[in-house]
């Protein structure tokens, strides 16, 4: 529905603006603008962005003018996806806002000039900031603070070489008054955290490589003996994000480090994601965990599988109503979290709104797995009769193999029970939990002894369209999509669908450690292999898809699934695809190429794939994409045309972000690379085109110059964490 709706209001906006710039149009119209009311002008002056409304839209005719700087429609602005807005537009903006604005976003706007930033001191009435991944140092910051004196949410990087001791008097004095505050910390440091006294909302998020550029180890023992350690009073909620590295964990413990001393007493939400199978423990969890259930107003909840155990869960849970639960690669929690949210654990288990439960019952992958490691049918209907109102659900790295031998009378399908949550916007399968089932043949070959080759003796081999004959195709039920039409059926109002084979960890370096980690070979899961081309045409039933991600499905042959549901799909904004069929050859092309050209609405696509050819059928395809403004290409043994490259940056205009990693010389990719920038950086401010060989020694380098705003496209999935994003931690 929300889908429609966004695709109305771009329609209105194009409509709006081809009539207040079209003076003919106007003139000959029954109804000109100037016959609406203003509270009608103005609920479609909302839909413009800030830099056409008052640029462009305001200079059309003095009535335009007048609506066009109304309070309502310049008190939140956000700047974030102004991505055509250089650093002389930018401060025109901020002039005109200058004494209107309170809520300010330039988040994500990593083209700006720190001297721009500066300009943000003539907002003098703003009191949410936010210029996350823009070029803000201490002394610039303390300049900001000095003049924004009814400051109370903070969001900014704490970079190398900041240094709270240069924050000026009025700063600190500002800082203390901050009730939100968000840190991106990129070095170890506790930023601004010890000035804020009456913080009621702390963000934090750790990305802090373990290893300088220059190959010497990070560490935090100089923040040991800092005195002005931070105090959380007024703390009512706790988010903190890590990416890998031991030097974030060592952090995130000492930013916890109060904790083992006093719990704040009004923490209701406590968020904290660690990558990887064994994060370091913290003995002050449980405490932690007894204090949230004590006033019965838990809202959030997530902690790292070595913090948590059952008990503590229960009492964490008992008596509270929460919203937000993730229990990520928690097994040992598995039968506590069904108890509590089935059996009364939790007092309104209706006020849920987002569940992660992915790897929640995951085990070391082997042949013997048996079948109380996998999600129960009968149990997640219970869930949906009891979560009623869940908008987000993630199952991702969970199994479902459902058996439909006659002997078992007709077993419900979890995806039926699935479809009983009749609200969500997000949800992420593991693969297996589409399949229909397997035949008796084959289930008795599933039983037989496993090979020496499944076991480590020698090198796994690849499952891919060799494995797939015709004589072969009865063997799985592939074809069956009853399973999925049920799902679909019920699930009306999906934005957000992932669905994740078992086997499918992506090349890029940056999380490869923490999920090669834990993921089971791939093509281990018969059931997950007989999901392909049918069942992502069953897809075509979601006509309000916006975001969709298919990864690690080996039974996609040709691709056929593709193009039926892009044709249906018309409002379909992200599309992820990563290791579709067979791993040694590319045997989707021709599909991939007609589903591009029926993508009309797309602005983003990251495709990995270990032989792709970006020539120039690709890139014309490519182009049919007119409003895409980021892709990113992954590829081990993948070709590109240069030429053809070009053109294609040329053709989508909107492109700000182009990434590839893929095969061939450095000296070619550093060669378009330059090309590119050459050519389009002076009319793209915020244009990132980075070009390197996906195997090259000093790609991990390279990934980390990158923009955290964008580098958190290309390296997660969307919905990873499945919460949304004003709580989410990942």
């Amino acid at each position: 529905m929300s889908g429609d709706v966004c695709g109305v209001s771009e329609d209105m906006d194009y409509q709006i603006l081809q009539a207040v710039c079209d003076e003919d149009t106007l003139s000959s119209s029954s109804v000109g603008m100037s016959d609406l009311s203003d509270e009608i002008l103005l609920c479609i002056l909302r839909h413009i962005p800030v830099c056409d409304l008052l640029l462009n839209v305001a200079n059309v005719c003095q009535k335009l003018h007048t609506l066009c700087h109304d309070k309502t429609l310049l008190t939140n602005v956000s700047l974030s996806e102004e991505y055509w807005a250089d650093d002389a537009l930018v401060r025109r903006i901020l002039k005109q806002l200058a004494n209107h604005v309170q809520s300010l976003s330039l988040n994500g706007c990593y083209w700006l000039s720190g001297s721009t930033m500066e300009h943000i001191a003539r907002c003098r009435g703003v009191t949410h900031l936010d210029v996350t991944g823009c070029r803000i140092t201490s002394l610039r910051l303390s300049r900001l603070l000095s003049s924004l004196a009814f400051l109370k949410s903070l969001a900014f990087d704490v970079t190398p070489g900041f240094n709270s001791a240069q924050l000026s008097s009025e700063a600190v004095d500002a800082l203390s008054r901050l009730s939100e505050l968000r840190q991106m910390l990129l070095t170890p440091s506790y930023g601004v955290v010890p000035c804020c006294a009456q913080l009621r909302k702390l963000m934090l998020q750790f990305d802090i490589p373990d290893v300088t550029k220059e190959g010497v180890g990070v560490c935090c023992q100089l923040m040991v003996g800092q005195s002005s350690v931070p105090h959380y009073k007024q703390l009512e909620e706790f988010t903190a994000r890590l990416a890998p590295g031991e030097v974030n964990q060592t952090l995130l413990l000492l930013y916890l480090a109060v904790f083992s001393v006093n719990v704040p007493k009004h923490l209701r939400v406590f968020l904290v994601s660690i990558p990887g199978p064994n994060p370091a423990p913290w003995p002050a969890a449980p405490s932690v965990a007894q204090s949230l259930g004590e006033r019965g107003d838990l809202v959030a909840l997530q902690l790292p599988r070595s913090w948590l155990d059952s008990a503590s869960l229960k009492q964490a849970l008992e008596g509270n109503s929460p919203k937000h639960l993730s229990f990520s690669r928690c097994p040992a929690l598995w039968p506590q979290v069904f108890q509590s949210l089935l059996n009364g654990g939790v007092r309104d288990a209706a006020q849920l709104v987002s569940l992660n439960l992915s790897g929640i019952n995951h085990v070391p992958y082997s042949e013997c797995r048996i079948v109380e490691d996998q999600l129960a049918a009968g149990t997640m209907s219970q869930l949906a009769d009891s979560c009623s109102n869940i908008k987000y659900l993630n199952l991702m790295h969970t199994h479902y193999h459902h058996e439909n031998s006659p002997g078992l009378e007709g077993e419900t399908h979890l995806c039926a029970s699935l479809a009983k949550f009749r609200h969500l916007l997000s949800l992420t399968l593991p693969a297996c939990a589409l399949s229909d089932g397997l035949n008796r043949n084959h289930t008795q070959m599933q039983n037989t002894h496993p090979s020496p080759l499944f076991q480590g003796l020698k090198k796994v081999p690849r499952v891919g369209l060799q494995n797939y004959k015709p004589e072969s195709e009865s063997s799985v039920s592939g074809d069956s999509t009853s399973g999925l039409a049920l799902l679909l059926a019920g699930c009306l109002f999906l934005e957000t669908f992932e669905l994740i084979g078992p086997g499918f960890a992506s090349t890029l370096p940056r999380l490869e450690p923490c999920t090669r980690a834990s993921v089971e070979p791939r093509g281990m899961c018969a059931w997950a292999r007989g999901i392909g081309d049918a069942h992502l045409a069953v897809l075509e039933a979601l006509p309000g898809l916006r975001r969709l991600t298919l990864a690690g499905l080996p039974g996609v042959l040709r691709g056929t699934g593709l193009v039926q549901l892009a044709k249906q799909c018309r409002d379909l904004r992200v599309l992820s695809l990563a290791n579709l069929g067979s791993l040694k050859t590319m045997n989707y092309t021709a599909a991939l190429l007609d589903t591009l050209k029926q993508c009309t609405q797309l602005q983003e696509l990251r495709l990995e794939q270990p032989y792709l050819n970006a020539n120039a059928s690709f890139f014309e395809a490519l182009s049919c994409c007119s409003r895409l403004q980021r892709v990113c290409l992954i590829s081990r043994c993948g070709t590109f045309d240069p030429s053809a490259t070009e053109t294609f940056m040329e053709r989508c205009c909107h492109i700000v972000m182009c990434h590839m990693f893929m095969g061939g010389t450095l000296v070619a990719c550093r060669t378009l690379q330059k090309a590119l920038l050459d050519r389009f950086s002076a009319e793209r401010p915020a244009l990132s085109v980075v070009i390197y060989p996906l195997q090259h020694e000093d790609l991990p380098s390279v990934i980390r110059e990158i923009p955290l705003t964008l580098l958190d496209r290309i390296t997660l999935f969307q919905s990873h964490v499945a919460q949304p994003p004003h709580l989410s931690p990942l």
